[in-house]
């Protein structure tokens, strides 16, 4: 068990005499608050404050921050007010203290009200928001917090470690990634990695074991090579093997599966850490390192000349060293190594030094984009999908044609960064070059690229199929929130003409026959109106209406036995009659979300046509129609369809790479040329109208494409 000693000891090492009696003074009136008080795990109350405190004075917090880290749950446990924290303690710890303590009233709120984590994630975030514009000191003690409740994490029931484990992978670890704290950042993840798939994490803790000698004897040989070539070049340097953590492994496991490769070939388990005296050295010893091991083309970071918003700084370079094995290196001064431990943290270890308050704040811009961004996004899903790929995501910088550096999430696209320099740039978008040359506006930009962006005079307004999610235009949240909100922004006519149009010419394509006030009331819409504005806006497309859409069928005669009787083969239920077989009718051939209606044959039990079947409309013998429906679980069905395209070498193959990626297996495929044409007729299998719709509309996304209908 820790006590107060062992934080008194770290805190000594860089606060006054006076500051070390602060924190001693908040620690004893902790302890007599929680006096009494257990956690789950059996252990005193105190511990968990104390442990708390101990984590930020790792990290050089200040003795505001570590008194408030110990009191920070005497509001909500003790019934302490904050006037008696502020008389006693001042007002500085008492505003630290609160905000802390609203952080945890939104999780307890939120477990209490609802089990939807996206709103109870875009609470909790919400709130952190604001209070790392007021004070940054508040989330790191929260940070400290949720440290140690992962420790302790085993003593509570199963469903609830794994979604505190889940939040503290997707929010918490991220959110330390941002602010530079990378030591706290790998440890939460790998307490949560040990928690949500124990058995994986056990698996890959064994294996570093068994091949810990041999990874540590060759990563000992390029520390020793290497530090032979410095000392050559006359640098001072300390050379280190930095081991990667567990849910590193992991993720680089499962990256090494899917290229075939095993264990056992992952030599950059481990990375080497060159730290000099001076920037100047660092690239010296970059120099030095090239010299002797052959760098790998395309894998080098400059963080010195473009550093992280999150105050990082370094070289990075990946080497084959002996037996032609990757090894990661990273190269830093000393201050920059500081840097990299501490993250904003630093801004309270060197308050004193060369580290002023304006360069602090400019390095934390983000923060500010945050709460930008936050006030512009309502829908706590779409709030908290904005966390996670707008800003908790791998970045990559890139550069204007001005050399002003522009951070975006690893998969944004020239759209994205379009939207990312002003709203209106992107509305205005009509193309974009990548290290100047020309390219579509759904490319990807990657490191170092140079991105322009070309506008028309007169804002168009975006397309809607930028937010088709099988076309990946954009990527990031606020990218998507600023193109829906220029739709909900436009006249409400125009809007409802769009949507009907989208929705007559979708529903022309599967040959769907039901009507829209048919389709608007069995999809819960309260009107037609309401239905269009809803598509025309961009925020339903028509798969999901048909996806929720209940199958009517006629009722039943009073003669009729009430009872379905399901056809073994053909994934039909048959309503009133006994055991029939059925088959699809050639002439029209229904599939699952098509309307359909049974023909009892005189020697075929039942065909099953589309409810508008010409053949059905022209039946006399009506009394030989009968309800049928589909089952839930249906097989997958023949439908044909007609591509229209300009001809082009590699076209067919395109097609069939697309229908190959939605796992959808092609019957027959028939092609024709003529004067610069091309018709394609396909046979494909599909499991429904949805995936009819969605397979549509990524065919017809192809360059040369010009329509895809469905063929009856």
């Amino acid at each position: 068990m820790e006590t107060i000693n062992n934080l008194i000891s770290k805190t000594s090492k860089y606060l006054t005499p006076a500051q070390i009696l602060d924190i001693k003074n908040a620690f004893y009136f902790a302890e007599k608050s929680h006096s009494g008080q257990l956690r789950a795990s059996g252990e005193p109350f105190i511990q968990h404050p104390l442990k708390t405190a101990i984590y930020l004075s790792n990290l050089h917090l200040d003795s505001e921050a570590i008194s408030a880290a110990l009191l920070h749950d005497v509001i909500e446990d003790c019934g302490i007010n904050e006037e008696q924290i502020a008389k006693k303690f001042g007002e500085q710890v008492s505003k630290l203290v609160i905000g802390v303590t609203k952080l945890n009233r939104a999780e307890i709120l939120n477990e209490e009200t609802t089990k939807i984590v996206s709103t109870s994630n875009a609470a909790s975030i919400r709130k952190m928001l604001i209070s790392m514009s007021d004070d940054i000191r508040v989330v790191l003690i929260k940070l400290a917090d949720r440290m140690h409740n992962m420790q302790t994490l085993k003593y509570l029931p199963k469903e609830k470690r794994i979604s505190i484990a889940q939040e503290t992978l997707e929010i918490y670890a991220p959110l330390a990634h941002r602010l530079g704290i990378w030591e706290m950042k790998w440890m939460l993840e790998d307490l949560a990695f040990q928690n949500l798939e124990p058995e994986s994490y056990q698996k890959i803790a064994e294996l570093l074991n068994s091949k810990r000698s041999e990874r540590e004897e060759y990563i000992n040989k390029v520390i020793e090579k290497t530090s032979t070539e410095l000392k050559s070049f006359k640098i001072n340097a300390s050379i280190e093997g930095r081991p990667k953590h567990l849910f590193s492994i992991h993720k680089k496991i499962k990256k090494y599966s899917e290229m075939n490769r095993g264990i056992s070939e992952i030599y950059d388990l481990f990375a080497l850490r060159i730290i000099v005296n001076s920037v100047s050295d660092c690239y010296a010893a970059l120099g030095a390192v090239h010299s002797i091991w052959h760098p790998i083309t395309g894998v080098f970071d400059d963080y010195i000349a473009s550093p992280k918003d999150n105050l990082y700084q370094s070289l990075h370079t990946t080497v084959i060293c002996e037996n032609s094995h990757p090894v990661e290196i990273q190269i830093r001064t000393k201050e920059m190594h500081e840097l990299s431990e501490y993250g904003v943290a630093a801004h309270w270890l060197y308050k004193e030094g060369d580290i002023n308050d304006s360069k602090f704040e400019h390095k934390m811009t983000w923060i500010r984009q945050l709460l930008e961004w936050q006030r512009e996004i309502s829908g706590s899903e779409e709030f908290v999908e904005s966390f996670k790929t707008d800003i908790f995501n791998d970045q990559v910088f890139v550069y204007t044609p001005k050399g002003e550096i522009k951070e975006l999430p690893i998969g944004a696209t020239i759209l994205d960064f379009a939207y990312l320099i002003h709203t209106e740039i992107g509305h205005r978008c009509v193309g974009g070059k990548r290290n100047g040359k020309l390219v579509s506006l759904n490319t990807k930009i990657s490191n170092g690229d140079t991105v322009e962006i070309m506008t028309s005079k007169n804002i168009k307004g975006p397309s809607l199929d930028w937010i088709n999610p099988d076309l990946n235009y954009v990527k990031t949240t606020s990218a998507k929130t600023k193109i829906r909100q220029w739709f909900n922004k436009q006249q409400k006519e125009f809007t409802l003409n769009n949507g009907k149009l989208i929705l007559q010419k979708q529903l022309k394509k599967i040959n769907e026959t039901i009507s829209l006030e048919e389709l608007a009331q069995n999809s819960n819409f309260n009107s037609v109106d309401e239905m269009m504005f809803a598509v025309g806006s961009g925020n339903i497309t028509l798969p999901q209406i048909i996806n929720d859409l209940p199958q009517n069928q006629p009722k039943l005669d009073n003669d009729q036995v009430s009872k379905k009787i399901t056809s073994p083969t053909s994934g039909i239920e048959v309503l009133g009659v006994g055991d029939l077989l059925t088959k699809i009718a050639k002439c029209c051939n229904p599939i699952p979300g098509d309307l359909i209606i049974g023909f009892i044959t005189r020697s075929a039990g039942v065909t099953v046509h589309i409810k508008s079947c010409i053949n059905i409309m022209n039946e006399k013998e009506k009394e030989r129609l009968i309800p049928v429906n589909w089952r839930e679980q249906q097989p997958s069905y023949p439908v044909d369809i007609k591509i229209e395209s300009w001809d082009k070498v590699g076209l067919l193959n395109s097609i069939t790479s697309v229908v190959s990626n939605e796992q959808i297996n092609i019957g027959s495929c028939v092609s024709e040329e003529y004067d610069g044409f091309s018709t394609i007729k396909l046979n494909i299998y599909v499991n429904g109208i949805k995936q009819l719709g969605r397979i549509i509309s990524k065919i017809e996304s192809l360059e040369p494409v010009i329509e895809v209908n469905r063929v009856n």
